[in-house]
């Protein structure tokens, strides 16, 4: 993953990192592997993740 700085920018860099980050869906994995996470706590964030996905994909199907 590339971000370039034009005309020392850096702030702009960042956002563009950032947004990037969170696109790829690495800004939500760092922070899951911040700390441990009990296999019931996953299995409950997963089942959720999916019942989420299953809602989302039955809205827009409807269309």
């Amino acid at each position: 993953m590339q971000v370039k700085v034009i005309n020392q920018q850096v702030d702009q860099a960042l956002k563009a990192l950032k947004r990037q980050l969170l696109k790829d869906g690495l800004w939500k994995e760092l922070k899951k592997r911040r700390s441990y996470e009990k296999p019931s706590a996953k299995r409950k964030r997963k089942q959720k993740e999916a019942l989420k996905k299953r809602r989302k994909a039955q809205r827009f199907s409807s269309y």
